[in-house]
């Protein structure tokens, strides 16, 4: 096997840009997916939901992606063709999540049209986000990998910041920040326009200056016979020869990815009710008659609509009504110029006594306030502070003696910045907490890519990098999913859902996620030797 050449800085600095508008792509959703579906009008209860949508898309795409390019080789070359396609859907996809509450639609249709908008954003994000980290591992020498991690690690947290700030920055040079109820703001919809031209020009920098390997130089360099790069062995082949390694770091990777789920969902919420002081505004959902409820878009007693598209109450039925009505509940009204109603997918029912019956609310936060708004931006720049955090603290990192001691340090400080987030009332100390989570980010990012690199040796790389993901997917899965019946548990009905909690439940599953590293068995010389700058791997 033929030594990998030295490559210059700029050759290595290629390699990666394109990292740079792909972290972008992914600053912009993480920080501001639970604010556009709160503004287009999602109950609380249900956003850990919509936050399904992107790790079962990283679930899916990147051991499909890792497997693929590990046998994919044409004119475009082995990785880039999976960079050029998943970064065109993202610029495309980019100019339309923001749009969702801008086109008429009602709050369920919207609320459908962002959930497609956001499976498609993620998925194209997880395909072009793959091939980067496989460049550095087809192409650098040993000697060098710590210096292209390096830079990759820089690329990857220079995208997040400015990702993060955009809204804030945007609404500091004099764009509008609120916008009528349901629509998002001016600051969010340019902030995704931006991110978009940003990671078209890094792709189209990429394609320009990356030339990936021959497949008969990259057998040279990598040591793989020709008739052994297809791969050895399925899915379920793979796994059963996985190492160690994989499976103990994966249980510490489980409760790490739950909490910062949590984190993406809750935390803007949880900040504009604690540290912004943000209305709240009652919305009506539905009747309730002796115990049934009844929700659809229009409700309609004796002919007259009461209540349109689950919360405008147009009068006060209950209020004068007595005796018996006729209650009709439908998802299409026409209303004729006679003043009739026409009726479609409706569904009539006789209420004996209005006196049983009663308007079901919730109290939510109002999205359409400045304040909510500003919370929005705000922690845009907590998320950049996040970052900030993470890159010093992966700078000290390599410096502790012991790197399960480090692991687990950054960990317990991680879920004190949780448990401060969920308390905290002074938007400027909050710095602190989010400070302290970078820390926790730094090292998941850091030391779970770092120890299992270490113990991967053959050709499925790329395979075994894109089954790891699901270490980090199917955490954030469980999350979603129980998310909101968490949520719902510590509700009390018709007041403001206890967002807070959420941050501390997160708080401490990183502090059971601390107690697995222990499960973690490396090797002594591993553990002492000096260790190179942490690689940052993939975030989704």
């Amino acid at each position: 096997m033929k030594t990998k050449p030295d490559l210059s800085f700029w050759k290595l600095w290629n390699l990666s840009f394109g990292f740079f508008g792909v972290q972008i792509a992914y600053a912009l959703q993480s920080a501001n997916v639970s604010r556009i579906f709160t503004t287009i009008g999602a109950d609380p209860h249900d956003l850990s939901y919509f936050w399904i949508l992107p790790p079962l898309m990283g679930l899916l795409v990147q051991p499909i992606v890792g497997m693929m390019s590990d046998r994919t080789w044409n004119r475009f070359g082995r990785r880039l063709p999976y960079l050029i396609f998943g970064a065109l859907i993202a610029v495309i996809v980019m100019c339309m999540l923001p749009n969702a509450g801008s086109f008429q639609f009602t709050v369920s249709s919207a609320i459908l049209f962002g959930l497609v908008a956001l499976m498609l954003l993620d998925t194209s994000i997880n395909m072009a986000m793959q091939p980067f980290k496989m460049l550095v591992g087809d192409m650098v020498n040993e000697k060098q990998k710590g210096l292209a991690y390096s830079i990759q690690s820089f690329l990857c947290n220079a995208g997040s910041i400015v990702g993060y700030i955009f809204p804030f920055l945007l609404m500091w040079l004099g764009m509008q920040n609120v916008a009528p109820a349901g629509v998002v703001p001016d600051t969010v919809i340019w902030s995704f326009y931006l991110g978009a031209a940003i990671l078209l020009i890094c792709v189209i920098y990429s394609l320009v200056k990356v030339k990936e390997w021959s497949p008969k130089v990259y057998n040279e360099y990598n040591g793989v016979p020709e008739n052994k790069e297809k791969g050895s062995g399925n899915v379920i082949t793979l796994l059963r020869k996985a190492p160690s390694t994989f499976w103990s770091v994966g249980s510490v990777q489980f409760f790490c990815w739950f909490a910062f789920l949590f984190l993406w969902t809750y935390a803007t919420n949880t900040i504009a009710h604690n540290a912004f002081s943000t209305p709240t505004v009652e919305t009506i959902t539905g009747i309730r008659c002796n115990g049934t409820d009844y929700n659809a878009k229009y409700l309609i007693a004796n002919d007259t609509i009461i209540l349109i598209d689950h919360g405008k109450k147009t009068s006060d039925f209950l209020a004068s009504a007595k005796g018996a009505f006729v209650l009709t509940t439908a998802d299409i009204v026409v209303k004729n110029p006679d003043g009739t109603l026409d009726t479609n997918d409706a569904t009539s029912h006789r209420i004996e006594n209005a006196a049983d019956c009663s308007f079901v609310s919730k109290t939510v936060l109002d999205a359409s306030s400045p304040q909510y708004n500003d919370a929005g931006n705000w922690l845009g720049l907590l998320f950049a502070v996040q970052a900030v955090g993470s890159v010093l603290w992966a700078v000290v990192l390599p410096r502790f003696r012991s790197r399960k001691f480090s692991y687990i340090l950054s960990l317990l400080l991680g879920a004190a910045g949780f448990i401060m987030t969920a308390f905290f009332t002074n938007q400027w100390l909050l710095f602190v907490a989010f400070v302290l989570i970078g820390c926790a980010w730094a090292a998941m990012l850091a030391w779970p890519f770092t120890i299992l690199t270490n113990s991967l040796k053959g050709g499925n790389i790329g395979a075994y990098l894109g089954l790891f993901n699901c270490t980090i997917c199917i955490p954030q899965i469980v999350a979603a999913i129980v998310g909101g019946w968490i949520l719902s548990m510590l509700s009390t009905p018709g007041q403001l859902a206890p967002e807070y909690l959420m941050m501390t439940i997160a708080g401490v599953s990183l502090v059971i996620g601390a107690a697995c590293v222990f499960l973690i068995k490396e090797n002594a010389a591993v553990e002492t030797k000096p260790m190179e700058t942490p690689a940052i791997s993939e975030n989704m």
